[in-house]
């Protein structure tokens, strides 16, 4: 088989070895007289301030751990680990239980030797570690980490995906801090939260498989869809947004929008429909990233990251946003993904923000575009976007398309 067509690069090093030449000499101008930092003082345990709709985890695959921003100040208020495994797994917050959990690995020689698996459990105010519970030493990695771990509703149970070599899914009881089993799901993977009881998986040929826990949390029972996508022809990706109770979109390489519901008894799926006209077809336009869909409850929008190309650049950034009403199934808006270089390099340059050099930075340096979004869950929602190579994030509000801000010096993820 040929390998996949490769689209090339929409930025180029030449451009941007240029702007950063006249930008650098602007930077050194621009800075001043260094103030002196105070000492600082240890020993000190700091508290969160009530939690945010706004916030949002940063993993950093460099650094190792996920960092949370406070969306509306562009600040970083707070850190967690998160093991030896190359792609940090997302924490999952539950504000019922006042606590954040990650999934790590650990190894007793750095990267080799005994492999210990766990969930660890934080405080969510001080995020400090309150306990742990082991997991069977075989939690997957992959990509960006999408629906490799799921906190079911009620959050007492957190599921987490198996990769090696079989797949299936761990169990864990957080009220009571114990695994409490392993679920085979042969041929399938991800983890999709569709109630306090049941989550969903998707199967590689072209189905989906809804399991039910029982009130302990072990196998109660499954249930398959027919056959709704093709594997082959046009894969759907698993990078899967949540609707609301068991309703979940997927999007196919080629653009279909495929609705699953998890929580019907069997589970269901719908006829999919487009998210490209004919035209839009013909001029290549399709989805693409690392986390392409992002999914507003609040406002019943649906943004996906979209760029130009052929068959194979299902991964490539994107350079818009575009926007959909998930009743009329019709897009209505498009949204230009802001450069996130600028919040990269400003800081290492020592530029202030609103500066004129600032404003130079975003006009002359070549806009990457993003591989990933999430957009927050209320009624005035940020729409938060990176690039998988850039340590930056950009804020822009989700209604307006605006670019407020950047979250600076977030790592590489």
């Amino acid at each position: 088989m040929a390998p996949p067509k490769q689209t090339p690069p929409r930025w180029r090093l030449a451009p941007l070895s240029l702007a950063l030449g006249a930008i650098g000499l602007a930077g050194v101008l621009a800075v001043g007289a260094q103030a002196e930092i105070a000492p600082e003082k240890l020993g000190q345990v700091a508290q969160l301030p009530e939690l945010s709709n706004h916030w949002v985890w940063v993993p950093d695959r460099v650094l190792r751990h996920s960092a949370l921003f406070d969306g509306d100040t562009g600040d970083m208020i707070g850190t967690v680990d998160s093991g030896a495994m190359i792609t940090p797994k997302p924490p999952m917050w539950s504000r019922a239980r006042g606590e954040v959990y990650t999934v790590h690995t650990a190894y007793s020689r750095g990267h080799w030797g005994e492999r210990v698996d766990a969930v660890t459990i934080y405080d969510a105010r001080a995020l400090s570690i309150q306990g742990e519970v082991l997991l069977p030493p075989k939690t997957g990695d992959t990509g960006p980490g999408i629906a490799l771990v799921g906190l079911l509703d009620g959050d007492r149970f957190m599921v987490v995906q198996n990769q090696i070599p079989g797949s299936s899914v761990s169990v864990v009881d957080l009220e009571a801090r114990t695994f409490v089993g392993e679920i085979p799901t042969a041929g399938c993977a991800g983890v999709y939260p569709a109630g306090a009881r049941r989550f969903g998986t998707l199967c590689g040929d072209g189905t989906a498989l809804e399991v039910t826990l029982d009130d302990g949390g072990k196998l109660a029972s499954t249930a398959r869809t027919a056959k709704f996508f093709d594997p082959v022809a046009d894969p759907i990706t698993e990078k899967g947004v949540r609707k609301d109770g068991g309703v979940w979109f997927f999007a196919s390489y080629e653009g279909m929008l495929h609705e699953v519901d998890f929580g019907a008894e069997p589970p269901s799926v719908k006829t999919p429909w487009s998210m490209f006209t004919e035209k839009e077809r013909k001029n290549d336009w399709r989805i693409g990233g690392a986390q392409h869909l992002a999914y507003s409850a609040p406002k019943k929008c649906l943004y996906s990251l979209v760029h130009e190309g052929g068959p194979g650049s299902h991964k490539d950034a994107g350079p818009e946003v575009w926007v959909y009403d998930v009743e009329s199934k019709k897009r209505v808006q498009r949204i230009e993904v802001p450069n996130v270089l600028p919040g990269f390099l400003r800081p290492q340059l020592k530029i202030e923000a609103g500066t004129f050099v600032a404003w130079l930075l975003r006009v002359l340096l070549p806009n990457p575009g993003a591989h990933s979004i999430a957009v927050t869950q209320d009624d005035e929602p940020l729409l938060f976007a990176r690039h998988a190579d850039v340590g930056s994030v950009v804020v822009v509000d989700a209604l307006s398309g605006e670019h407020l801000r950047d979250l600076e010096e977030v790592g590489l993820s």
